[in-house]
């Protein structure tokens, strides 16, 4: 009789077929794996100007993807219920921008006189205060800060606010464009990009697909519904006590929610702090009141009712993707990395679940 042998046998090539050799050769595909992450980061950082507007155009067309399903379960052909949504989010950008452009334009020199005289009245009470300051002290940082303007690194800087714009708008061009073709052909691009899988790998990547797109339109048509709320409130209340600006800063504060934890915070100061100039301290404790009893409604009942259980996400990993995202591209990163980071998690959950096989076998079976 042949007698069966249990004892697991070790792959050929193993030199110590124990717990030890196994942990190496982990660590040496973690190291490989990090090394690969540190490379793809470092090449996509060079290249922004197409990697962020690519991924505006794929939050976008997230957001917006179920009014196209909508529109074309009403019998529109593809092209023209694309079209149609694409028209109305741009109309709707270039009517904020204008807005704001305006805005600022018939408001700023206002708001510079102001913060002039805000400035003089700080000086006198400076140098005539309890406070040891020489007088020769405020002069030269006056002229410090004069020669700064008219010298060569403010004209850089001038230069460089230019570069920076061109930037933006060819960002912003770059974006558009990808935008339609995403509301147009994205499941063919998405088909596309699954040829290389076949059998189970392929409808994981479906199936973790299709829930990245659900949870990223959902975060984002949560947010910006929040988002909305917080601008009306904080703008209304900016407009009621005619603070300058009051446009172009309930604007900021509708991005400033993009930014979990922080973002609301920081645009409420700046509200306060333009109407601190512009109207005195009793705007700003007023501005200050209402951003505080805004993100008080936003955190106990706005974001739970919209948000549901969208993003399930500790906040730690959200510090942790905010710190990176601002360090990778400054704000817009900031902007990003929470819908990254809450989509890469749902994908992963699916992908590398234990239960997938469990749940979802009659999908792979087929």
């Amino acid at each position: 009789m042949k007698t069966i042998n249990n004892e697991r046998k070790p792959a050929e090539g193993m030199r110590w077929p124990d717990s030890l050799s196994w942990a190496g050769e982990r660590s040496r595909q973690i190291l490989w794996l990090l090394a690969l992450v540190v490379v793809a980061v470092y090449g996509l950082h060079k290249v922004t100007l197409v990697v962020i507007p690519f991924l505006l155009a794929v939050i976008l067309a997230a957001a917006i993807a179920p009014l196209v399903n909508w529109l074309r379960g009403k019998g529109w052909p593809n092209t023209v219920a694309s079209g149609t949504a694409y028209i109305l989010v741009l109309s709707g950008f270039a009517a904020v921008i204008a807005g704001v452009v305006v805005t600022i334009r018939a408001q700023w020199a206002e708001l510079v006189d102001q913060a002039v005289k805000k400035f003089d009245r700080l000086y006198a009470w400076i140098a005539q205060g309890p406070l040891p300051v020489d007088d020769s002290m405020i002069q030269d940082a006056r002229n410090a800060a004069s020669d700064f303007v008219t010298s060569k690194a403010a004209g850089n800087t001038a230069v460089d606010s230019i570069f920076v714009a061109t930037q933006v708008f060819t960002g912003f061009i770059l974006m558009a464009v990808i935008l339609f073709f995403f509301l147009k052909d994205g499941k063919k691009l998405w088909a596309f990009c699954l040829i290389p899988l076949k059998g189970r790998q392929l409808a994981k990547a479906r199936l973790a697909g299709i829930h990245g797109i659900e949870v990223l339109g959902g975060y984002v048509r949560g947010t910006a519904i929040v988002a909305l709320v917080d601008s009306v409130l904080i703008g209304l209340a900016l407009w009621i006590l005619q603070v300058p600006l009051a446009l172009p800063l309930a604007v900021v504060v509708f991005i400033g929610a993009f930014i979990p934890i922080l973002g609301a915070t920081t645009t409420g100061l700046l509200a306060a702090l333009v109407a601190f100039v512009a109207n005195g301290p009793t705007a700003a404790l007023i501005i200050i009141g209402v951003s505080f009893a805004v993100n008080q409604l936003e955190g106990n009942l706005l974001q739970p009712l919209v948000m549901g259980k969208t993003l399930h996400i500790h906040p730690l990993v959200i510090l942790i993707a905010l710190s990176a995202g601002a360090v990778l591209a400054g704000i817009i990163g900031a902007i990003l990395a929470v819908p990254l980071a809450a989509v890469s998690w749902a994908i992963g959950r699916i992908w590398f679940s234990d239960r997938f096989s469990n749940r979802h076998r009659p999908v792979l079976d087929h």
